[in-house]
Order: C-alpha cells, then sequence, then structure tokens
C-alpha cells in the first residue's frame, strides 16, 4: 500500500493522482479514421473535413478521430462531448501557418478573456476528453516565429498577441482530461493551455519547441490557468519559454473579476527539462496559486528552477509551493523579482500588495551561475516562511540574503564557489 501523501498544507493528496494508466486505442470508442473520409497525405489544409468527422461522431454517440500514419494538414479543431484525438505512431497532424485557417472567437489568453485566435485542438465544457497516441501534433510555427522577431525589431515595444499566432492546445472549462504519450511540437505561441479545468493530466509527452536557429517566442511548455488538480508525469519538457506555468489573471482588480482565480492541487513529478526560462514560473499572469509540488525533476540547461514573478500592478498570492529531489544544471536556482513588462496600474492609485509564503525547497544537487537571485520590495511584496534544506549547490555566485525573506529555515545548505 502506498504511503498516505499531502500537500504543503497538509491536504491529503487524493488517488487520482496515482491513476496513470493510459488507454489503447480500442477502448477510447467507435474509430473515425481521417483517411477514410476525404482527408489526404498531400499537403492541402483539410480543416472542414476533419471537423466534419468531429461533428458526425459527436451527433453519432462519440468515438474516436484516428490520425494513421503520414502528415495531414489542418486549421483549428474544435473537440466536442465524447470525442477523442488519437494520433498513431508515424503520424502528424501538423497546423496551417496561416491565420485565416483560426477564425476569431471568443477566448483565454494571457490573463484575459477577449476575442483572440483559438489553438490548433481546442474543447470546451468537455468531460473525459482524451488526446494519445505515440505521434506528433506539429503547430508548424516558423513562420510566425520569423514575423514575430521582425515585428519585434520594428516595434519593441509590441506584445505576445500583437504577431497573430494560434497556440497548439487550449482546452477550457473541461474535467478529467487526459494528454499522453504525443509529440506536441513547434507551436507557434504557448503549446498547451488549460482554462478552468480541473483533475487534468500529461502524461509521458514531449513538448518541444526551439531556441534556435529562429527562437520560437513564448511558446510556453504547458499554461494552468485557474485550475485544480493537475498532474504532469513524466514529461520532456524543452521551449524557448517558461515550463510549467501558473497563470490566472492580471491587472490591479484581478482578485475580484469572475473570469480569475486561483490554481490549487499541482503536482509535476518525475519530468525532464531540456533549455527553458523557468521549470515552475507564478506569473506573469497570476492571482493565487496554492498546494504544488514539483519533484524529482532532472534539469539540463534551464535558465531558472523556481521563477516568482511579481507584477506591482496585479494583486498576488503564491503559497505552499514544494520543490524537492532536483538536480542538474541551472543559471538562477531561485528568482523572485518585480516583474515590469506591460505595467498598467490603469486608474488604481496604490500599488496592489502581493505576498508569497511557505515556500520549500530541498533535496536539490544543481550546478548553477547563481544561487539566490531574490529582491527585497516591502512596498509591493512580502515574502515570508521559506525553507531551504539539505540544498547541494555549485555556483559562481551565492547572495543569499536572509534578510529578503521574513522567518527563513535554512538547514544543511551547503554553497561551493565555482
Amino acid at each position: 500500500m502506498k504511503k498516505k501523501e499531502f500537500f504543503p498544507d497538509s491536504t491529503p493528496i487524493e488517488t487520482w493522482f496515482y491513476e496513470t494508466d493510459v488507454p489503447e486505442l480500442d477502448a477510447l470508442g467507435q474509430q473515425y479514421i481521417i483517411t477514410e473520409h476525404g482527408v489526404k497525405d498531400d499537403g492541402k489544409i483539410y480543416t472542414q473535413e476533419i471537423q466534419a468527422l468531429i461533428d458526425k461522431a459527436y451527433t453519432s454517440g462519440g468515438g474516436v478521430i484516428v490520425v494513421p500514419e503520414g502528415t495531414y494538414m489542418t486549421g483549428a479543431l474544435f473537440f466536442k462531448q465524447g470525442v477523442n484525438l488519437y494520433v498513431c505512431a508515424g503520424a502528424t497532424l501538423k497546423g496551417s501557418d496561416d491565420i485565416s485557417d483560426y477564425p476569431v472567437c471568443d477566448t483565454r489568453i494571457e490573463g484575459e478573456s477577449c476575442m483572440y485566435y483559438p489553438a490548433l485542438i481546442n474543447a470546451d465544457g468537455v468531460d473525459g476528453f482524451t488526446m494519445c497516441g505515440e505521434g506528433t501534433i506539429d503547430g508548424n510555427g516558423l513562420k510566425a516565429w520569423k514575423a514575430f522577431w521582425l515585428r519585434r525589431k520594428w516595434n519593441p515595444n509590441c506584445t505576445n498577441k500583437d504577431e497573430q499566432r494560434p497556440r497548439l492546445v487550449y482546452i477550457s472549462n473541461s474535467s478529467n482530461v487526459l494528454i499522453a504519450n504525443l509529440h506536441l511540437q513547434n507551436s507557434h505561441f504557448w503549446t498547451n493551455h488549460i482554462y478552468k479545468c480541473h483533475h487534468v493530466k500529461f502524461i509521458g509527452c514531449y513538448i518541444f519547441s526551439p531556441a534556435s536557429p529562429v527562437p520560437s517566442p513564448s511558446t510556453d511548455a504547458i499554461d494552468i490557468d485557474v485550475c485544480s488538480d493537475v498532474l504532469v508525469k513524466e514529461c520532456y519538457m524543452e521551449v524557448n519559454d517558461d515550463s510549467v506555468v501558473l497563470k490566472g489573471g492580471k491587472g490591479p482588480w484581478a482578485d475580484t473579476a469572475p473570469e480569475n482565480g486561483s490554481n490549487e492541487r499541482v503536482i509535476v513529478e518525475d519530468c525532464t527539462y531540456g533549455f527553458c526560462h523557468s521549470c515552475l514560473t507564478c506569473g506573469s499572469e497570476s492571482v493565487h496559486n496554492r498546494n504544488v509540488i514539483v519533484r524529482r525533476i532532472t534539469v539540463d540547461n534551464a535558465s531558472i528552477m523556481l521563477c516568482l514573478k511579481m507584477r506591482p500592478d496585479t494583486p498576488q498570492h503564491y503559497e505552499y509551493i514544494l520543490m524537492e529531489d532536483i538536480k542538474g544544471s541551472i543559471s538562477d536556482f531561485i528568482n523572485i523579482n518585480p516583474w515590469m513588462q506591460f505595467y498598467d496600474l490603469k486608474d488604481r492609485k496604490d500599488i496592489p500588495l502581493s505576498y508569497a509564503n511557505n515556500i520549500t525547497l530541498r533535496n536539490c544537487d544543481c550546478e548553477c551561475r547563481t544561487y539566490f537571485k531574490v529582491k527585497r520590495e516591502d512596498a509591493q511584496y512580502i515574502l515570508s516562511d521559506f525553507s531551504f534544506e539539505n540544498i547541494h549547490i555549485k555556483a559562481e555566485n551565492d547572495n543569499f540574503d536572509p534578510e529578503t525573506i521574513r522567518n527563513v529555515s535554512v538547514k544543511d545548505v551547503f554553497i561551493a564557489l565555482k
């Protein structure tokens, strides 16, 4: 019998987090193989044909859309209740690089609910949605990456949304979602975005976007936005931005808006990270994160292990975060600083006070450039009740300053300067 485990605030971890079986194709319902319904491996766009097949499966009581070996092009697809997706080994479902194949709609992006472009794969209001297989979903984002950097050169203040581009996967208002064993790569924008969902699992996925020769801007691996009970297990993540990111809203009154909210009970475990900006990020659009565990991970060349982005224009509360059993190479072990990108207090006169508390880092063996990059900013945020335990670091810079945190505990921490 497995030993009972708990989240950092002593809430029991429910058995759902330990159930990691991935269904075989035969268990996903009636099969709708796209090549039997007019879709060809010929480089043409087959959005209408694949969407019609999704709709047919839905009206027929559900089933699974099967992508067989080959490469098949499509624009935005919208999955419905009872309709799953299976991408076979050797198969690639590849996104169009023409933004007109992604019709503008009501969606959620960068901490705001607004009109914007959907993802390549979309599902809203579904229970039990499964997308799996050993194949690839490829965003085909190179054209958008090049356009973004040209736009940024022309206008250094352009936002991520100004270069119109879709995400790879967007799932909203849904429950009991499983994304497993797929290669999810080359997204135009964020790779996976879940919003107002609960009980979502990412298992055994390979999530990739390149940092060179053309950097893929803002291709976060997994954005968790106002969600509860999320498991990320045995995934490989290498992206040209943050890997696991906790979102939830931004702005001076973000904590009162009904479309915003908390992320709670998130576990990231047994994962491997290639290059990324941060392994775990709270922000830059985030209101409240509680009971987050990152454990048993290996990191190769990430910029930051734990990053708390503190927006001076947004009330934030990050609490009960545990990171343990971590090894590898990282530029910054922990980074907590004001985050000023696109800062806007609107009509608020005061700076909302934010908090980060009950943060534990333990059992880590890492090589870093900087161990502790934390700025004290009492007028903007208060850091309290941090614990550092059994940590072995080789670093160029230590920079640890206990005065930045109220009530900090340090036990068996060894920093060897290089």
